[in-house]
């Protein structure tokens, strides 16, 4: 039997709004926390059922002793599909359109967020908020300072917050970082990050597009502003849109950004930042680069990050989208970590190799550890240090991302010659960046009807977060929200 339906439709959610009547503050609720032994049974609530949710749902069901209490999500049409699962199995599950409704419930323990990014800061420290423990998909955050509110309802309300990074969760990867740290290959020289990964177009539309009357679009929009729908899907496009989305930097290139800050040792942001990059290929009502350099400048040794999701070149756009695209060693979506003797190369989430410098195999892992079962044993443990990827750590990686981002918004339209001068003095970059124009050129991108952005060098404070002498920077680090879905300065 699936539990009620909580719904308001769009007229009688506004009226609400505007009356003041509900849903002003997150519940506060963490009076109502349940007290339960280790072995006791952990209720667990999915907020977002499309995408990555759909995984969440099975691979916490699968998990011993965790029972699926509670479904929530904006879009009718894909909550009943979801909960009829339930049903067919003979199962009871009750269903959300808003996450407050959810919060309320005593019987849930955990929630597991895949939303889209612009909710996610928002919905996490609400259920810190109500005494939820967390399972975060990445990025954590939309910008920079939710990220941070982020750790500080975790830390404020004793609550365990995982970030949905699976490859923390790799014992192939640890074990192999834990080789490469101990000196096997020398001294880091630089560790490289990419997301060639092939992705249309979304077309362009020529005025606002009709939202599906299933789907509340005032609550899906949420803390980001509320305008008029201008692509043609709502769903899954909001990735290329900035209002809701972080671009493959943030969608992909979140897991590489991580592995790379754990190989160098990183435990803070990085103190200075450039990209350069844009949308090219294709006109369409997207806003994020599909070609992109980001540099991050740590002392130790730089991370750089390439983003390309046009094809090899230009007659392989005419094949099956994707068939034939760019790799580097090998390496498509991954990492390179390239020292003084040789390097180690991470092509998933579940293998690493480490080469000579003639590339020469010398040693490989393999293997990985269940992630969503590493949340519920912090969850039984209320262990913090059992987390492989606790908040923090997503954090910071996730910021990796957002730097990128602010350099590339912060930047101006110019051309190849002024991308070179951008990285004068950074030998490594420069390299990567003449690899992207290479690129470009083979996919016959006009660089004078398609100019590069040429993203602005920031310093940035990892200490305070902050960008060093930006104002526009750091206006970018954080949005302005609407009522009634504010992320609080005070968690």
């Amino acid at each position: 039997m699936i539990g009620p339906m909580h719904h308001l439709d769009r007229r009688q959610f506004v009226r609400s709004s505007a009356a003041g009547l509900l849903f002003l503050h997150a519940p506060r609720l963490a009076t109502r926390v349940r007290r339960r032994s280790p072995n006791e049974e952990i209720g667990v609530a999915v907020v977002g059922l499309r995408g990555r949710g759909r995984d969440h749902i099975e691979g916490l069901r699968a998990l011993p002793d965790v029972r699926i209490v509670a479904l929530c999500d904006v879009d009718e049409e894909v909550l009943a599909e979801q909960a009829q699962k339930f049903t067919d199995r003979g199962e009871t599950v009750a269903t959300y359109a808003d996450i407050r409704h959810l919060l309320e419930r005593a019987d849930v323990d955990a929630i597991s967020i895949a939303t889209p990014n612009h909710w996610h800061a928002l919905q996490a420290i609400w259920a810190c908020q109500a005494g939820k423990d967390v399972y975060l998909e990445k990025p954590v955050s939309h910008n920079l300072w939710e990220g941070r509110q982020i750790v500080q309802a975790a830390r404020k309300y004793d609550r365990i917050v995982q970030t949905g990074t699976q490859s923390r969760s790799s014992f192939a990867i640890a074990e192999a970082i834990e080789w490469l740290q101990a000196g096997n290959l020398g001294e880091i020289r630089v560790a490289r990050g990419f997301c060639y990964k092939p992705r249309k177009s979304i077309g362009k539309v020529a005025g606002p597009q009709a939202v599906p009357e299933t789907i509340d679009y005032d609550l899906w929009v949420g803390p980001a502003p509320l305008v008029p729908l201008q692509r043609q899907h709502l769903h899954y496009d909001w990735h290329w849109v900035y209002d809701t989305g972080n671009g493959d930097v943030g969608n992909q290139g979140i897991h590489q950004m991580d592995i790379c800050r754990w190989a160098l040792g990183e435990k803070a942001l990085a103190p200075g930042v450039l990209s350069v990059g844009g949308r090219f290929g294709y006109d369409d009502d997207g806003n994020t680069p599909n070609t992109q350099v980001v540099y991050l400048d740590y002392e130790r040794a730089p991370l750089i990050f390439e983003v390309r999701g046009l094809p090899r070149n230009q007659a392989a756009q005419g094949e099956e989208w994707g068939s034939s695209m760019d790799d580097y060693q090998g390496v498509r979506i991954g990492v390179v970590v390239e020292c003084e003797g040789g390097s180690l190369r991470i092509p998933n989430y579940t293998s690493a190799t480490a080469l000579s410098e003639k590339g020469a195999e010398i040693q490989s892992w393999t293997g990985a550890s269940n992630h969503y079962a590493n949340f519920i044993d912090a969850v039984r443990s209320r262990k913090r240090a059992d987390l492989a990827a606790d908040i923090e750590q997503g954090h910071v990686s996730s910021g990796l991302c957002h730097q990128g981002n602010i350099s590339h918004l912060c930047g101006q339209p110019g051309d190849r010659k002024t991308a070179r001068k951008a990285f004068e003095g950074t030998p490594l970059g420069a390299e990567a960046l003449e690899r992207m124009l290479a690129h470009l050129d083979a996919n016959r991108i006009d660089p004078v009807n398609e100019p590069l952005i040429i993203g602005k060098w920031l310093g940035f404070d990892p200490y305070s977060e902050a960008f060093v002498d930006d104002e526009l920077a750091q206006r970018r680090t954080t949005r302005a929200y609407r009522e009634p879905f504010v992320v609080p300065a005070e968690v």
